[in-house]
This record gives structure tokens, sequence and C-alpha cells, in this order.
């Protein structure tokens, strides 16, 4: 008797928010790889559903597994290219929001609580031990600046909203960073305690805000995804 295979279902496809020769921008969902992992069980991530329908696409840059929002993906090696360049400038714009443990006192400085900007200065290594978790390491850490803002307050006061800006690009760099500040990010299972990652089925932190220029008109791009928590 012949034997029957049935195929496994076709991973569900992702549409573009934005979609032109040069370029592709995604809202990530929470929980979805951006690129293959290592093992049979993480090959369906962002890319590979991508690019069955853009063979051409390629990746720029990442959000961890446990992030959602707003990831841009080159169509061909010259976008790939000027993109990529633009990320190693800094030159892109990138904000999240998260919703951290505690109350988070807003800065002095400014005017209004949401123009207070403050900043977290802190190197950032790879802890080679218990790899792919990063550590602080004020020696040997590479630079890594995050600029922050106080969005508000829960009800009871005991968690905060805030807004991101990672002026550097080190994996896990706001994660770490608001751990470091005492304050992680609700849902973390690698840098929160026990407590708050109980406090969220997911990690609550969303990139939101995207902004670039595009690869090969140069014309000024902007994109915003509001936070689904």
């Amino acid at each position: 008797m012949a034997l029957t295979i049935t195929p496994a279902p076709a991973s569900p496809l992702i549409a573009p928010l934005y979609a032109d020769d040069a370029l592709l921008v995604f809202d990530k969902p929470s929980g979805l790889l951006a690129v293959p992992g290592r093992g049979a069980d993480k090959q369906d991530c962002l890319s590979a559903r991508v690019q069955a329908c853009y063979p051409d696409a390629l990746i720029v840059h990442r959000l961890d597994m446990a992030t959602s929002g707003l990831i841009v993906m080159a169509r061909g090696p010259t976008a790939q290219r000027e993109l990529s360049k633009a990320f190693a400038a800094r030159e892109v714009k990138k904000h999240y929001v998260a919703i951290v443990a505690g109350r988070l006192q807003v800065p002095m400085e400014g005017q209004g609580i949401q123009d207070r900007w403050g900043t977290i200065d802190l190197p950032i290594i790879v802890d080679w031990p218990n790899r792919p978790l990063r550590i602080v390491d004020r020696i040997h850490g590479k630079p890594s600046l995050t600029r922050w803002r106080v969005l508000g307050y829960d009800t009871p006061g005991s968690n905060t909203r805030v807004e991101l800006e990672p002026v550097t690009g080190r994996s896990h760099q706001l994660r770490v960073h608001l751990r470091e500040l005492g304050h992680p990010i609700l849902g973390d299972t690698l840098y929160a305690p026990p407590d708050v990652q109980a406090q969220a089925g997911r990690l609550l932190l969303h990139a939101c805000v995207l902004r670039f220029d595009h690869p090969l008109s140069g014309e000024t791009l902007g994109f915003e995804s509001p936070a689904p928590f």
C-alpha cells in the first residue's frame, strides 16, 4: 500500500504595509522569527513567508522573535546595500513602545511630561556562558545608547508606558537597558523576574515608528504602527 503523506499547512502570508520595486515594510507579529533559526522547528519566519511571494526580498535588520512591529526588507542587493549603510550610519529613525514594571520617574528636563527625555548609556556585550543573553559590561561592552520618555502610567500607577529610541542597535539593547534601569519590560522571559514575566502573555515591546530615506529615490519615508497593547 502506498504511503499517504499529508503536506504541512502553508504558513500564513503577511501582507506588506508598503511595497515598491526597492523595498517592503511589514508589521511583524510577536512570536514570529525574523529569520530562520537553528533546527527544523525554527524555519517558519518572516523572511521565509515574504520570500514565498517576493523571491528577491532580503533582510536588512531584525526584530527579536518576541518583539512586534515595523520591519523593512530590501528587494535585491542594491537596495539592501543602501539600506544597510543607512542603518549602520544611524540614519534610520526607530521608535518603540513598551510597558515596564514599576513607576519610572520622569526626567526633570523639559516642559511637559512627554517632552522630558532620559538616556541610558550602558555598554553591552554577549553573556558568553549564557548565550544568547546580553549583559552590561563597562570594560568590554560595546557603546549602547537608548533615549526614553514616559507616556503615562496605568491606573494603580504600578507600571509605566514608555517610548524608546535606540540610538545604537545592539541585540536585546532595550530589554537589557530597561532591566538595568530597574524597570524590566512586562512579559520579558529573558530579562525580567518571574513576577514581571507573569504580568503579560507576551513581551510588551513594539516597534511603532520607522523613518528612512528611500534607497533609490532619496525620498523620506515614514511608517507608524500603534502598539497592540
